[in-house]
């Protein structure tokens, strides 16, 4: 009768942190999702970032007619320089130069739901990815840790940053991801121990395949979403892969052969779509857009087929080329940790010290009464420690100016968006530090009969101040914050649709910035006028379609030198349309 009660009490408790959850899921998803509905309105769906508007128009295009690619025929004309960035053009077809996996996975919802839904499809995805969060977070550290860093989450800022910029493939990876592993770990821990099935009475033959059968599924689930993980960032196989290996050495008599199969299979399956196209348009099964990348993998595939070809398997040699390879852009340490600390402690320390805290704390538990640290936990830890320093000095050896300003570290450069695993990870430590603190108040200034609400008290006061810091920082605590990002796109609006008003159907813009805003409804080049072939070619384009230049204003001086040298040399005459905004003006370039 007792055992009873404190199941129902559990399944109380259970059902409460759930609900709870959900709500914040739902409040995620719809508070994230005004900000798109707020600043893109009345058919003026734009994109601060070249990436999201190539995701979104490529997204788009495959709900409304099942393409991938958008044919230019006057390309074939001017070497395929019609295009704008985050984009490639090949004898005339633009395709995206990124993974394949948000294009396909929004463009197929949006064939089924409209592709309107397709802006808000990222924070209802994230809301999703908080409840799976938290599920995870309670298998390993318990329900009030879960529901804390679920709140944590919630509020930190990347994670809302890129759950607003919507067509990023970060956030959708990482919740692909993060649903991934809580089906495996759940398949992977499914019965927690088989000798205690047979005491429940579910050794026959009939039954048994029935418990397992549950398994079964978990593993196939964890596969799909994996495979779908990895389709949508294919880069993240680099950490992924490892992780997944050393979950499977950690628990290889738990998993079994059955489930292991299964996993794959459908990890395989889910990622074919993505592969498939890839051999389409790239030319490879694992070849992406980017050309880094692919020499990357031939390179590597060539220098292990040289070494067994030479009759001796030099794994040292094939070590050396693989990490060249991977560190394309070289291995910076120093500069690895300097990023670190600039877009983790420095910008996030209320997350970076708790987090810091409740680690030594946890550790130190373990140390400190020689304690045997739980598996669950020690398979967390191995874990995680291998996708950081993967993370931290792979991205960190890497320079990003997402920013125009390159003494800038803001929220908006890509490092954030890199490293949302590296920030995931971290949360429940920072919880186990509020828990923690908690308990010691309660320990100390309640007694017995009030110590759950002294410990309650101080834990939602903090994860309150975390929350005011996270939001404060993410809406105003710098110039890329949503609240000045959604000023300057109400400024875009108009400063498209003045564009759009001067400029005919058919016309080809020039530009160096605006590209992302201009595309697809005018035909764009990114350039400018410093090169002499380029400069050819936009003469040879004038003839065929109206052209015209989008850049800084140009002072008298340089529109006479424009005209009488480096156009007018190449039969093209340049002449200023109309200032649009205080720094930008549309010119015309007309053949002589």
């Amino acid at each position: 009768m007792k055992l009873k009660v404190i199941r129902k009490f559990s399944m109380t408790k259970n059902r409460r942190g759930i609900i709870i959850v959900a709500l914040a899921a739902i409040l995620f998803a719809v508070g994230v999702g005004s900000f798109n509905y707020r600043t893109q309105t009345d058919g003026f769906i734009k994109w601060t970032s070249p990436d999201e508007n190539a995701n979104y128009v490529f997204a788009k295009l495959y709900a409304d007619s099942g393409r991938l690619s958008l044919y230019e025929e006057y390309n074939l004309r001017v070497g395929d320089i019609m295009h704008p960035r985050s984009m490639r053009s090949s004898e005339g077809e633009i395709k995206p130069v990124s993974f394949w996996g948000i294009i396909l996975i929004y463009g197929k919802i949006g064939s089924l739901l409209g592709t309107g839904i397709i802006p808000y499809l990222t924070p209802i995805i994230a809301g999703i990815g908080l409840i799976f969060f938290y599920l995870l977070i309670k298998k390993i550290f318990g329900r009030i840790n879960a529901l804390l860093s679920v709140f944590l989450l919630a509020s930190f800022p990347p994670f809302i940053y890129y759950s607003a910029h919507s067509m990023f493939h970060n956030v959708l990876f990482t919740v692909l991801s993060v649903i991934g592993l809580y089906f495996t770990v759940t398949a992977v821990s499914y019965p927690d121990n088989p000798g205690q099935a047979e005491k429940r009475g579910l050794a026959t033959s009939v039954k048994r395949l029935k418990y397992d059968w549950r398994s079964w599924v978990l593993a196939a689930l964890g596969g799909v979403f994996i495979g779908l993980a990895a389709i949508t960032r294919t880069s993240e196989i680099l950490w992924l892969a490892p992780l997944l290996s050393l979950m499977w050495i950690m628990n290889i008599k738990r998993t079994g052969i059955i489930k292991l199969a299964i996993f794959l299979s459908f990890l395989f399956l889910a990622s074919l779509p993505g592969l498939y196209y890839n051999q389409v348009f790239n030319g490879g099964w694992l070849y992406g857009g980017y050309a880094e990348m692919n020499r990357s993998l031939d390179t590597i595939a060539r220098a292990g087929t040289d070494i067994v070809r030479g009759g001796e398997f030099l794994w040292g040699d094939l070590a050396g080329k693989i990490f060249d390879n991977i560190f394309h852009f070289g291995f910076h340490p120093r500069q690895s940790l300097m990023m670190f600390y600039r877009y983790f402690i420095n910008m996030f320390p209320w997350i970076f010290w708790p987090g810091i805290l409740g680690l030594f704390l946890f550790l130190g538990k373990y140390l400190r009464r020689k304690a045997k640290m739980k598996y669950k936990h020690k398979v967390y830890l191995s874990a995680y420690f291998i996708i950081m320093l993967i993370l931290v000095f792979y991205y960190g050896s890497w320079k990003f100016h997402d920013n125009p300003d390159p003494n800038q570290f803001t929220i908006g450069n890509s490092y954030t968006r890199y490293w949302l695993p590296v920030y995931l990870g971290f949360l429940p430590f920072a919880s186990l530090a509020i828990m923690k603190f908690a308990r010691a108040i309660g320990n100390f200034a309640g007694g017995r009969t009030y110590r759950g609400f002294y410990r309650g008290v101080p834990r939602a006061a903090a994860v309150f101040t975390i929350v005011v810091l996270s939001l404060r920082f993410v809406l105003w605590g710098s110039g890329e914050g949503l609240f000045y990002q959604s000023r300057r796109q109400e400024a875009a609006r108009v400063e498209f649709g003045r564009i759009i008003e001067l400029t005919e159907d058919n016309a080809v813009i020039i530009t160096s910035y605006h590209d992302k805003l201009l595309f697809p409804e005018r035909k764009v080049i990114v350039g400018l006028f410093d090169s002499t072939e380029m400069v050819l070619l936009y003469s040879r384009l004038a003839r065929f379609l109206p052209l015209y230049y989008y850049n800084f204003i140009l002072p008298e001086k340089d529109m006479e030198y424009l005209n009488t040298r480096r156009l007018g040399e190449a039969g093209l005459g340049i002449e200023k349309i109309e200032n649009i905004t205080e720094d930008f003006a549309l010119y015309r370039l007309n053949p002589e």
